[in-house]
Parts: C-alpha cells; structure tokens; sequence
C-alpha cells in the first residue's frame, strides 16, 4: 500500500472523483498551472484540462457562488478557498444560499458543492493566515463540517465529502499537511512516512460522514478533539500519563454523539481541545452536548483547552497555539477533581 501525506492523499482523492465522474469540477485561485499554494490540487490542470481543474480570479464570493450555480445545474463542485481566513467574504453565499437552498425549494433542488480550506497555525502565518473558523459553520443548518486529522481519513472523508447530495465544508489542517506535530515548536517533526495513517490505498474509498474514531482507548477521561488537536492530545496523554480515551470527531456537524455519550459514561470526565478561539468556541457546543447527554456520569467538571480570545499572534504563536503541556495540565486537573 502507498504512503502519502496528507497533500498527496486530497490530491489523489480529487484525481480519482475527477476520473470516475464527469461532473465533478474543481475551482478556486491557482489551483490550475500553480496546483494550489499547498499543491494539493497539482498536476490535475494538465490532467483534466482548464475546464474541470479552473483557476479563479481572487473572489471568494464569486468562487462559491459560481460553485452554487455548478451545483444547482447537475454538476459537483469542489471549489477551494485559498486560506480559511479567506472564506468570509463568500459568507453569504454560504449563509443566505447554499446552506438554506434544499429547504427553500422544499427539496427541489440541491447543490452538491464541497469546500475546502486550510485551516489553523502553527505555520507562523499571523492573524490572516492561521484563523480556524469552523465552529461558525457548524452552527449553520443544511451543511456539514469535517476536519480530518490524517492522511487516511482525509481521502476517504473528501471522496464521500464529494459525493455527498448535501454542502460539505472540508476543513485542512495545514499543520499536518505534512505529517504529525504534537504541538511542540522545538521538537523535531515526526517524519510522516512512519505514521500508520500515512498508509493510503491508491483506489477509490470512502469513511462515512458523522461518525468518530476512538484513536486511543482509555478508561480515565475522554478526550474531544479533531484536526491537529488529535496529535497534541495523543503526546499530552503520554506526557501527563494519563490513561485517555481520545476521540477523533473527524465531522464536527453532525456530530457523533453516540460515540461521545458511550466514552464519557465510562470514564466519567472529559476535556475538549480545539485550536480556535475560546469563548462561543466549538468546545463549548461539546461540552453542553457532554453536560445533557452524560450528566449523571460526570465525576468533574467539563475542561476546554483551547486558543486564547484574540485574533492569531504572530510573535507568540506557541503561547496561543494548545500545545501537549497545555493539554496536559488539564488531564491532570480534571483528574484531580471530584
């Protein structure tokens, strides 16, 4: 089976859709002779031509929007908003269209159009290139959210993602885009070619949309967390030896609260890590969703890790970003509570 990061497995998982069905078409700015500032889009210009692989002009608007016509006339976009910082100016075409558009034609028509972006830091890309909004569109009703946290899901999860009938918001850690990182700037990068995740088969596969993964089980504390997060809390649990139970959410909207509800009524405590800001954070959403589903079963109070409540800064990057120690020091306090 071949190894891949987590550019290579979104390529191929693009290459294979543009293949096997004539209707997918990607947009977006310099995905096409560029291949995208990440590459993830690279080589699929020349392969399928510019009338499925189309470099847009700098308007997130217009690239949604355009991608919402596609959609409504039969076809699959997938347009690509360079940086998640970027997204907002096509906010309204998200909000006003494409979220409400199944509802307000009572099902008459539909748009199958998959966003993705780069999302989060750690890249040293200050306030306008390190932002993680995705918990401003999981409050959307009529999309979905995902963001995967490896190579393997993120092939499997885009190729449903483009195949869904439904928006999809497909959110890139970027961090990650070329291997693991647990949140530690002076550390040396895990090579990603020795990840397990990194195995990713060539062919056509797909993971199912609102379902998580426990990727380490445990029986002290659940651990809630998705993207980069996931490989911060897997060295913090090894840091603070602390014996976790980390769940993977991989899709943020629906959320898999079955997953979630079983993990917490058998450990009793729970932390929620997420990169983005805190308050009214996606955190907040699994800790009210914890608090009804697993009151009864809680033994201490529900913990957010999570960025500080200022826009990204670029010189201290590491004192925002929920590095191990950070998560660390929250396993070992909600294990300390009673």
């Amino acid at each position: 089976m071949p190894r891949m990061n987590m550019v290579q497995a979104i390529n191929s998982a693009m290459d294979i859709m543009l293949d096997r069905d004539p209707n997918v078409i990607c947009i977006g700015q310099d995905i096409g002779y560029f291949g995208g500032v990440f590459r993830c889009t690279d080589g699929l210009q020349r392969k399928y031509g510019e009338h499925r692989v189309i470099d847009a002009p700098i308007a997130e608007g217009g690239i949604i929007g355009s991608a919402i016509g596609m959609g409504v006339n039969g076809l699959r976009p997938v347009a690509e908003i360079q940086f998640a910082d970027y997204i907002y100016p096509g906010c309204d075409q998200i909000i006003s269209e494409l979220a409400r558009l199944r509802y307000r034609t009572a099902g008459d028509f539909f748009a199958p159009v998959t966003i993705r972006t780069p999302c989060g830091g750690g890249i040293r890309g200050g306030q306008t290139h390190s932002q993680s909004p995705e918990g401003i569109f999981t409050h959307l009703c009529g999309v979905k959210v995902v963001m995967p946290s490896n190579p393997y899901d993120a092939k499997g999860l885009l190729i449903a993602a483009i195949e869904d009938d439904d928006p999809v918001i497909f959110f890139e850690p970027k961090r990650i885009y070329n291997g693991p990182f647990d949140g530690d700037p002076d550390k040396p990068a895990v090579p990603w070619n020795t990840h397990p995740h990194s195995e990713v088969p060539a062919e056509y596969y797909t993971l199912p949309i609102g379902r998580a993964e426990i990727v380490r089980p445990g029986e002290d504390v659940t651990v809630l967390c998705y993207g980069t997060m996931v490989h911060v809390c897997q060295a913090a649990a090894d840091f603070a030896e602390v014996d976790a139970e980390i769940i993977d959410l991989r899709t943020l909207s629906p959320l898999d609260v079955t997953t979630i509800r079983q993990s917490v009524e058998k450990t009793g405590r729970c932390v929620a890590v997420h990169e983005a800001t805190r308050f009214s954070g996606y955190g907040a959403e699994l800790a009210a969703t914890v608090q009804e589903e697993c009151f009864y079963s809680l033994e201490a109070p529900i913990l957010r890790v999570t960025g500080w409540d200022t826009p990204y800064p670029h010189a201290f990057e590491w004192d925002y970003f929920p590095g191990k120690r950070r998560v660390a020091k929250a396993l070992e306090q909600v294990l300390e509570m009673s």
